[in-house]
This record gives C-alpha cells, structure tokens and sequence, in this order.
C-alpha cells in the first residue's frame, strides 16, 4: 500500500511542471532563517504558550471532579457534596473558556503580525529584482508563494509551536494523573506509545512529498488562470479558449491527485491509529476491571482513568498530525525561500547624483541576457547629449530596448560602461539615477485609479501642475477620469499621452522613450508627434523606434543591426 501511495506522488511521464519543486530545505534551516521575524513579538508569543500549557491544567482538573461526582454522588447515594463541587465546576468551566479565548487571541495577534512582516519583506526583495528576473518566472505562482506559502511559514513557525506545547502539556497532566490513580494501570497503558511512533515515522515521509506536491501544484494552477486571465484579449482574438481550459484542467487535475495523495495517506493513517488506540482502551478496560474488583480502584477512579487515557492518546494522535502540518508547511517554506535567495544581479551604487546635465553615454557596451547563445547588443557606443534627441533604430531583435533597460539601469552590461553625466551609472544611487533618467515604456502601463494618480505617480504633485502636465500633451482628460484596470477604459493614444505627462511632470534631464507610438495608427502618431516635442524640449532624449513619424523629432538616428556595431545614419 506504501508503495503504490510513493508512486502516486511521483511526477508523470509527460508531467509538464509549469511550476518546478523548490529545493528542500531542513526544517531547522526554515526556523533560523525567519525566527528573527518574530522576535519583536516574543512577550506576547510567550505569553500565548504559558494559556495554552495551562489550558490542559484546567481540562484535568475537570476530569477529577467528575471522579468525585461518580465516587462521592452517584456511589455514595448523597447530593450533599454538589454544594462544593457544582461552583468548583462552574468555575473551572468560565477559567477555561478565558484561557482558551487568550489563547486564540494571543496567537492571532503574534501569528497575523509575523504574516504581514514576511509578507512586507518578501515583497520588498521582488521589489528590488530586476524586472527580466520578474518576467522569467510565472506571476501567478509568485503570488501563491507571496499569499499562502508565506501563511504557511507562520503555521510552522508560531501556531505548530503552540500546538507541540499544548499537546506536550496535556501529556504531562494527564500522564500524571493516570499515574496518580494507579500507576500499574498507567504503565500498561502507554506499551501502544512505541506503536504510536512507529507508524507515524513510516508515514512520514510519504507525507512530506504529498505536501511538496500539493504546494507546487497550488502554484502551477495560479501561474495558468494568472496567464490566461491577463491575456483574455488574445485568448479570445486566437480561439483558444478551449487549449487554456485544457491547461486550467490539466493543472486542476494535477492539484486534485495531490490533494487526494496527500488524504489517502492521513486517510490510512487515521484507522491505524485508531486501532492502536483502541487496543490500549481494551487493555486498559480488562485491567481496570480487575483492579475494581479487587478494590484497588474505585468507580469513579476506573472512569476517570479512561477519560484521562483518552485525553492522553489526543495529543499523541495530535502530535503525530503536527507532524503533517510541518511539512505542509515546510513545503510552502522552501518555496518562499527559493523567490528571497534570487539575489538582484543590479546592485545599488553608494554616490548620490544632485543635479544631472544631462550627459547619457554608452561606451562599447555589451549585453548578453541570461541563457541567451549571442549578445542582444553588441559594442554599442554612442552619446546623447543636453537638448539633442537621438533617435535608435533598427530591426526586432537589434538591441533597441536592451539599450533602455541598461540606462535604467535595469540590467548592466557585461562589457563597456553606460554614463550619465561622465559617472559610471554602476557607482550611482538606484533612486538617484532614475530620478535623472525617465522612462516612457512602449506599452504605457497604467495604475487603476484616476489620471491624476497616474500622472503623479511617485511625485508630489498639486491639482495645477497635473493639469499643466496634461495640457502639455494635448490631453483632455478631465484628471478624475478612471484609466481601468491596467489603462483599459482609455484608448491607446490616450494612455500614451497619460505616461508622457508622468514622464514630464517628472522633469528629469535624460529621457528614454522606448517605442512611443507601438500599437497607434499613422493619425495617432502624427497628433502625438507634437506632445512628444514638447516632452523632450531641452533635454537628452534617447528615441527607440521603428517610426519613420517619429524620427522626425530626432536630431540624429543610429541604426543598429543585430550582433553589429551600429552605423549613424
């Protein structure tokens, strides 16, 4: 049975992981690397442990007035004795339903707090990858591991945490209580432990694979509805509705074995437990019986021990299922920690720049993209300077917007130097360089919200100077109007027009305007040919395009060819 669950879990022939595993990590490794986050928070945590190891105090102390109810009420014929027991019971009751609601609430309050620390600090570092590193990898499965895999690191870190306490005091007050009513009794009940950790060891490694399994699929099923969804244009304008219905089903059905791999382990777990429990109940019945005859134990004694047996076997059978939650958990852990060991290949430089010229310079530059056989752009030099406008031309594939990613700063080269104002943009401040260097991306994203948010999107900007942005470009938008999701309910022209006043009411000396007019007609272009003078009046503007409208704005074109040097034309 073993053996055919382990070939469940392994991948099929054709298994097309749209999502690869992550590597394992020891779970030791997983509390070193993020325990730190939740130290802030350790009074409190600590606090929360200390309710619910006392919480089975109060659970066993239950138990034993119910002992005296059976010995000294029901046996002993007497309603006398309810005066003192009825209050102690009312009491424990109200004590336990305090412990256990502090308990809750401690551990709400550490666990969501943890969440949101590693959540911010997840995000963050995707913030500070390279956008190519972004695009490499499926955003819907980035936003599983950033959603649910980072719930699951707080589970293993805090919630297992107060489980394991919680069960490891129950075993200590109701083990000492069965010994308490009869030591012979207690002994013979805990020979089914040793059987307990048995099958729980065999177990346990089928279920750490069913649980990587049912992480990755969870991400593979995210990255497919994420690429469909966001492309339903093309979806749709292609007819492939049903070939992505095929992939969301395949992806879906993949999830679901996992999930049903991973239930029919816990699944044949769970009776075997239960016999185990079983036999040591029955055993524990013969003797007790035996015991009540011959007046070693009493009535109240012998039904107290079986609850307390009871009680006993729980959090055994609760540690045993800890155990499954570790490695759900620790599936979900391996894969936070594969997105945070990525590390930027952009490092940020340590000089500040104050006030650029705008001088940008590129000096025999070379870029090869990773995996890539032959540099997308191969010893490019060329200079733009102050109030000139240089327009890059040249086929797909020529290296055009390889040449803006690396103003920005978004990739370095692998050979020669890119310069702003004669200073190697590698020794500049991140912020610094992209404060003097603006961006207008070929495809003009946009933030839903308002034109205004969008325009003075990260500047403080007044009401006026957006209006001034937006009159600049020829827009007449009211600055209230909703762009839509990613610019939707504009046309074309109109989001074009929208990052053209972002990119000037930016003011930065240099500017890298990446295939403006993509996407527009020969009219579209000719009304944005005037806003994009005005853009670029007075400053380095490096113009990429393949627009012949276009490069009349420019003072001078280079061409690039594909692995060339470039020629002027």
């Amino acid at each position: 049975m073993l053996d055919r669950l382990a070939a469940a879990l392994a991948p099929a022939p054709d298994d097309h992981r749209v999502v690869a595993a992550a590597p394992a990590v020891p779970v030791r490794e997983v509390v070193r690397r993020f325990w730190p986050l939740a130290k802030p928070y350790r009074k409190q945590f600590a606090a929360g442990i200390l309710l619910a190891a006392l919480l089975p105090a109060v659970e066993a102390a239950e138990v034993w007035l119910f002992k005296l109810v059976v010995d000294d009420v029901l046996v002993a014929k007497t309603l006398e004795p309810l005066a003192v027991l009825v209050p102690a019971m009312v009491g424990l009751a109200l004590l336990g339903a305090l412990l256990s609601f502090g308990d809750e609430y401690a551990a709400t309050w550490v666990g969501e707090r943890f969440t949101l620390a590693l959540r911010t600090r997840l995000f963050a570092h995707l913030q500070r990858l390279e956008p190519d590193a972004l695009d490499r990898r499926r955003h819907g499965d980035v936003l599983a591991r950033l959603t649910g895999d980072v719930h699951a690191i707080e589970t293993l870190l805090l919630s297992a945490a107060g489980e394991l306490v919680q069960a490891v005091a129950r075993i200590l007050f109701f083990g000492g209580a069965l010994f308490l009513l009869s030591w012979k009794l207690a002994l013979a009940s805990l020979v089914v432990v040793p059987v307990f950790a048995f099958a729980a060891h065999r177990f346990a490694r089928l279920a750490r694979r069913a649980a990587r399994e049912r992480r990755r699929r969870s991400g593979s099923l995210s990255a497919v509805a994420e690429e469909a969804l966001g492309n339903a244009a093309l979806v749709q304008a292609a007819g492939t509705q049903e070939h992505e219905l095929a992939r969301f089903r395949r992806e879906s059905q993949g999830k679901l074995d996992a999930e049903l791999a991973g239930t029919r382990i816990s699944g044949l777990f769970a009776p075997i437990v239960d016999l185990i429990e079983l036999a040591g109940a029955v055993l524990v019945i013969v003797l007790g019986t035996l015991a009540l005859a011959g007046g070693d134990l009493t009535l109240g004694g012998l039904l107290a021990f079986l609850a307390y047996l009871a009680q006993l076997y729980r959090p055994v059978r609760d540690v045993s299922r800890l155990g499954q939650t570790i490695f759900e958990a620790s599936a979900g852990a391996e894969r936070v920690i594969e997105l945070l060991d990525t590390e930027p290949r952009v490092r940020d430089g340590a000089r500040a720049l104050q006030a650029a010229r705008g001088w940008l310079a590129f000096e025999r530059v070379t870029y090869t993209y990773p995996g890539a056989e032959r540099p997308a752009l191969d010893d490019l030099s060329l200079t733009v300077r102050p109030g000139r406008c240089v327009a890059l031309v040249g086929e797909s594939g020529a290296g055009k917007s390889t040449a803006a990613k690396l103003a920005l700063r978004f990739a370095d080269p692998d050979h020669g130097v890119v310069r702003l104002d004669g200073h190697d943009v590698r020794d500049l401040e991140l912020r610094s360089l992209r404060d003097h260097v603006g961006l207008l991306l070929q495809d003009a994203p946009l933030f839903d919200g308002t034109v205004r948010d969008n325009v003075a999107y990260g500047r403080e900007a007044t009401d006026e100077q957006v209006r001034a942005a937006l009159d600049a470009v020829g827009l007449a938008l009211d600055p209230v109007t909703r762009t839509g999701q990613r610019g939707r309910a504009l046309s074309g022209g109109e989001r074009r027009r929208v990052a053209m006043a972002r990119v000037l009411l930016q003011d930065a000396p240099v500017l890298v305007l990446d295939e403006p007019s993509a996407g527009l007609d020969a009219d579209a272009t000719h009304r944005l040919l005037e806003p994009l003078r005005r853009v670029i009046a007075d400053r380095a503007a490096l113009l990429i395009t393949h627009d012949p409208i276009l490069i009349e704005a420019a003072d001078e074109v280079v061409e690039l060819a594909p692995w060339t040097s470039p020629a002027i034309a």
